[in-house]
């Protein structure tokens, strides 16, 4: 293994001030670096010209405006102009009269060069200013490339969508790059063509070029513009110019631009022509993406351009696949048996390619084939996208039927046996994109029972997948409430609710609510003020309005009532200037502020604000925004895990915690955004820690020695592509893993090219790193890892590797990966707190996958936690794991300066890496570091976990209380070993079932348990000495009634509640007596009562008990189990459980053949 050198010299600012070689950067950044470029060879060729840049955000253009504004020094000193757009078609005028600065007023500039920027259902409201625009042509010495985002699978879209056909209708060409090498470059040809023809450039991108991360090549000569001399222009040109009318401007686009552009396309040799050989008998027609899957597909079969030419295969990649340059195209087909085009979506080349080749007589014109076959059948689907393996599995078929060869067979063969091998078989747990926790829509999104609401673009959109909040879907972008416009007229309903963001009513949704006070209807907008636009990376909204300004402009359209919810109604003063009757009030008074609202007549708004919880997080790292010494703690004995916090905080930092007596609740103190709507849940196990701070292990604890002498694994690049695929939780930065590799492999002069796949999951969901690592950057090709291609699995959550996209592309006996067997809570165990969570079925999924010996598992989350105190760390200790398992080719040197180079956690990185290399070498010492295997829940024997449950119910009342228990439970096993003999879930149901009723958590019980001494032993555990606690509870008779739910509200009480808790605990000789007055209370004689009917329904059900009908009798024992919670929570619970038992005990009874079991087993949680 030969030492890798590492260049040093490498800084994030390359990729903007670099002047040649290679720099490593986005497909985003690419579209930054492109108008600095442009402005210097501009003033190199002698031009005084300006940039503008200009357009809406969206995906894959999310993040855009942002890495515009981290580079706003760069911008500056070349002379380009940032100016996000209030909307996208508002930004495409003001780009149009960038344009004009030469024919009107007093120019500073001699032109104008732009980029107008929106995802495509911007490009699709846009439609008459491109159109306008693009008749009228563009300056001299401006010009326009319009970048569109597809989204061609809809992963962050309502629909999926493609671009050409959009700008086919306004009459603008379009460029297709294929990765951010073609992004950058063509970014300075599309000026050029815009200025040569007068027309505005369409500009398709796609996630896998602006999410892609890649090595390219920025030398100066690499774009020469050439000005074509087979073209004659007219005399005045093609600019834009005025005087001018619609008719002139007609003729001109039509009789000469598209010329223009085509002899633009040729003097340029933009299409580019591959593998030519005069004897090619099958051509490939292609572009953009589909041109790198291409190229993919043809490396699974084998094919290089030596076997290219054996196999007369020759490829011509469009830059421009609209309108396609004829005199090229035509050479490029003439003499072909057959074209085969290649592209995504549905047919914009394979048309062109027909209708060009038309008139050519029949011996002379080849097949074409595409989208469907000669025989009208599907090919190359137009849904979705295409993948390599399609594309190979259609090539070596149309390649078949020219002529049989062994090679393309096999190949074939190989690829229908990889495509056979994927699974369709649905994933045994899915990870989708959810709440962040803490997030303000889990609180705004509430609403009085018998309301409806409709969803609006952005976060909220998320709300129609949860069922408690029954929530209706959504328009376009702009047009929320117009459903009910058309609705209301037409409906016994009388008003509805409808969601708005701050940023959407910024954008557009303003005008929708001046057509709803047109309308005249019942109506009540939400406007969630959130302070950033959270779903597409947290930028500001345009302008920045405050909640005061919203208001009076609500108030001037017309609104009958305003009012505004808040989590810091202190925050407003007097001075304040709200539209006149605003109401303020804080957001536990939510639900009565909405009754208010639907019950007034016209338009109303409410105005929620709430800082974004993910923007919370971020600026709190940069100390930027307020960090309460606050937090939020569970004592699990107490916890019933009914799941009632969750389904009032909507949290997915409430994780579960498996105790002796059940599955509970804990709090995930690392993912905690400090939003405290935990503790509104009706449960007395909350409590606030004060002046708290986590305890996190000393950095002098590492084992620097030991370190010092781990040995280097092999990273020695294989003379091919090396895959590697690292999954991941959105928002727990994941994406750091490939962010890291990548720029290591780039210090060690490697090509790298890594794609995110997020999408919506940067919201919690699943997260994909595709990584690959070739040793020249001209190697890489799909952006993508291959069907059954991967070299490595880095698994820092095991639900996504677990997951379609991720088993697809390992591969038997050569993939190996490294598993962390922590499952974080899904967006499920939010609405289900009886989940499933055992993560021994998901790991020997994989293994079963890759075959014995070839896949390792460890805790990282565990880890992390343990060794660094924040599990933030785990993704960059499961790095550390696979490295030093030598599955990561590059050294760890490079690794650590890219850690460096990031700039975000430097030494928490840096020591998590190191960690995670000592915990694959000598994982034994890092577990003792990290004080590992002491809390695993021991395994009782039936007669252990009695023992146990009678000592506890005798510390819970007396002696004879345990002992009640413990002779119920002999009667149960006596029945089972006589009937059943050798079985036991009977009794164990029994054991758990009898408990739970019997060991019914009072006042006393209460008390009693936070006195327990674990309690604060484990509070200790987790936070500094210092802290103090607040409790929330809702005692009897003094606890306020909800007006609105009817349900008890909980007060807080501080940490003088402790002397009350002493002292009620040891009162507990009066539960049952006529001196307990807590006894009294409808809860507690149900409870009561509860126990005895179980005692009743099992002697009834063993004196019938048969092995017929035992397993009805387990579930009917195990079901004690459902009544969970405090106060009307489980009073729910039990009615429900009564109506359940009811229908088991008659199943119970009916003959053998007629016996169904109707549940699972549930989860215990005593």
């Amino acid at each position: 293994m030969g030492v890798q050198s590492i260049n040093f010299s490498v800084n994030l600012d390359d990729k903007y001030v670099k002047e040649s070689g290679y720099v490593y950067m986005t497909g985003l950044q690419a579209l930054v670096r492109a108008p600095l470029v442009q402005r210097r060879r501009d003033k190199a060729a002698g031009l005084n010209t300006a940039g503008y840049v200009t357009g809406y955000r969206g995906s894959p253009l999310s993040a855009y405006d942002r890495e515009l504004s981290i580079a706003q020094k760069h911008l500056d000193a070349d002379g380009v102009t940032f100016e996000p757009g209030l909307n996208e078609d508002l930004a495409a005028t003001a780009l149009w009269g960038s344009q004009q600065t030469g024919v009107f007023g007093k120019p500073k500039y001699e032109g104008v060069f732009g980029i107008w920027y929106g995802k495509n259902p911007g490009l699709d409201r846009s439609g008459d200013p491109f159109k306008h625009a693009n008749y009228a042509g563009t300056a001299k010495f401006g010009g326009v490339i319009a970048v569109v985002g597809d989204d061609h699978a809809a992963k962050s879209a309502t629909v999926c969508n493609q671009s050409e056909y959009t700008f086919m209708t306004h009459n603008m060409p379009v460029l297709s790059p294929s990765d951010v090498q073609d992004v950058h470059d063509f970014a300075l040809f599309g000026w050029a063509l815009s200025r040569y023809s007068g027309c505005w450039i369409g500009f398709k991108v796609e996630p896998n070029n602006m999410d892609r991360t890649q090595t390219i090549c920025v030398d100066p000569d690499r774009v020469q513009i050439k000005t074509p001399t087979d073209f004659e222009m007219p005399p005045d040109g093609l600019s834009i110019r005025w005087p001018d009318n619609q008719y002139d401007q007609e003729a001109r686009l039509l009789d000469f631009k598209h010329k223009a552009a085509h002899a633009f396309v040729r003097a340029n040799k933009l299409d580019r022509l591959e593998f030519d050989r005069p004897s090619a008998r099958f051509g490939i027609v292609t572009a953009g993406k589909s041109y790198l899957d291409t190229h993919e597909a043809l490396s699974t079969l084998g094919i290089d351009e030596a076997r290219a030419k054996d196999l007369g295969i020759a490829i011509y990649k469009l830059a421009m696949p609209w309108p396609i340059e004829p005199v090229g195209a035509k050479a490029f087909c003439e003499g072909l048996e057959e074209i085969l085009v290649v592209e995504e979506k549905q047919a914009v080349i394979e048309d062109q390619l027909r209708s060009l080749l038309y008139d050519l007589p029949p011996e002379k014109r080849p097949r074409i084939v595409g989208k469907k076959d000669e025989n009208g059948h599907e090919l190359l689907t137009s849904k979705m996208g295409l993948q390599p393996h399609e594309i190979a599995s259609a090539i070596s078929k149309r390649l078949l039927g020219i002529a049989e060869d062994a090679g393309v067979r096999a190949a074939l063969g190989k690829v229908e046996q990889s495509k056979t091998s994927v699974s369709n078989a649905p994933p045994p747990v899915t990870r989708s994109a959810y709440f962040c926790s803490g997030c303000p829509h889990s609180s705004s999104l509430k609403r009085p029972d018998g309301s409806r609401a409709m969803a609006g673009i952005g976060c909220h959109w998320m709300a129609m997948w949860v069922p408690d909040f029954m929530t209706e879907p959504s328009c376009h972008m702009g047009g929320e409430g117009m459903f009910w416009v058309g609705q209301a007229p037409f409906s016994e309903d009388k008003h509805v609710f409808q969601n708005l963001g701050d940023g959407t009513y910024f954008h557009s949704g303003s005008m929708a609510i001046r057509a709803a006070v047109v309308a005249k209807v019942n109506i009540t907008y939400k406007i969630l003020y959130n302070d950033a636009t959270a779903m597409t990376g947290g930028q500001e909204v345009e302008g920045h309005p405050s909640v005061a300004q919203i208001t009076r402009q609500l108030q001037a359209e017309g609104l009958t009532a305003i009012a505004v919810v808040t989590d810091e109604p202190e925050k407003y003063g007097s001075d304040v200037e709200f539209a006149s009757g605003v109401t303020v009030s804080h957001r536990k008074d939510l639900l009565e502020v909405e009754a208010r609202l639907r019950d007034t007549k016209g338009v109303t708004a409410l105005v929620y604000d709430q800082t974004c919880a993910a923007e919370k997080r971020r600026r709190r790292k940069k100390k930027e925004f307020p960090d309460p010494p606050r937090r939020m703690f569970i004592n699990e004995l107490v916890c019933e895990g009914c799941g009632d916090c969750s389904k009032k905080s909507n949290c997915i930092s409430i994780e579960p915690q498996e105790t002796e007596f059940g599955r509970k609740r804990k709090i995930n103190q690392s993912s905690c955004n400090k939003d405290y709507t935990c503790k509104e849940g009706f449960c007395p196990s909350f409590v606030t820690v004060e002046n708290a701070e986590i305890r996190k292990q000393e950095a002098s604890a590492f084992p620097q020695d030991l370190y010092a002498q781990l040995p280097e694994p092999d990273t020695t690049l294989p003379n091919r592509t090396y895959n590697l695929l690292v999954t991941g939780i959105g928002g727990t930065g994941v994406v750091t893993v490939g962010a890291v590799l990548g720029m290591a492999a780039h210090l060690e002069g490697k090509g790298a090219s890594i794609l995110d796949s997020i999408g919506l999951a940067q919201k919690n969901g699943s997260v994909l790193s595709h990584i690959r690592l070739t040793a020249k950057p001209s190697e890489l090709y799909s952006a993508r890892v291959p069907l059954a291609s991967a070299d490595g699995l880095i698994g820092c959550d095991i639900a996504t590797a677990v997951g379609k996209e991720a088993t697809n592309a390992l591969c038997r006996d050569h993939t190996r990966a490294v598993i962390n067997n922590h499952m974080a809570p899904t967006a499920n165990f939010v609405l289900d707190p009886d989940v499933d969570f055992d993560t021994s079925g998901l790991t020997q999924r994989i293994d079963s996958i890759l075959g014995t010996g070839s896949m390792d598992a460890i805790d990282g989350f565990e880890y992390a936690l343990a060794l660094m105190g924040d599990a933030i760390a785990q993704n960059l200790f499961m790095l550390g794991f696979a490295f030093q398992k030598g599955m990561v080719p590059v050294s760890s040197a490079a690794i650590e300066r890219a850690i460096e180079l990031n700039r975000v956690a430097i030494e928490m990185n840096k020591m998590a890496f190191a960690w995670g290399r000592l915990a694959a070498h000598s994982p034994d010492v890092v577990a003792r570091y990290a004080g590992m295997g002491g809390d695993d829940l021991p395994i009782l024997t039936l007669d252990q976990e009695i023992e146990r449950r009678v000592e506890f119910l005798t510390q819970y009342q007396n002696k004879a209380y345990g002992l009640r228990y413990q002779s119920f439970i002999a009667e149960v096993q006596a029945t089972e070993s006589r009937v059943v003999p050798g079985e036991t879930r009977f009794s164990r149901a029994a054991v758990h079932g009898y408990f739970k009723l019997m060991a019914y958590k009072d006042e006393y019980e209460v008390a009693r348990l936070y006195t327990d001494p674990a309690f604060i032993k484990k509070l200790k555990a987790t936070f500094k000495d210092g802290f103090s606690l607040k409790f929330h509870l809702a005692p009897p008779i003094i606890s306020d009634t909800h007006s609105v739910t009817g349900e008890r509200v909980k007060r807080t009480f501080g940490s003088w509640m402790m002397y009350g808790f002493r002292l009620l605990s040891k009162l507990k000789f009066l539960r049952g007596t006529p001196l307990d007055l807590f006894g009294l209370q409808h809860e507690r004689r149900m409870e009561r009562e509860l126990i005895r009917e179980y005692e009743i329904v099992l002697r009834d059900l063993m004196r019938e008990l048969a092995p017929s009908n035992y397993d009805i009798a387990v579930q009917v024992a195990m079901l004690p189990q459902k009544i969970r919670g405090y106060g009307h929570v489980k009073q729910k619970n039990m009615r429900d459980t009564k109506k359940l038992q009811e229908q088991m005990i008659v199943d119970f009874r009916e003959t053998p053949d007629m016996v169904k079991p109707h549940h699972r087993e549930a989860v215990p949680a005593e």
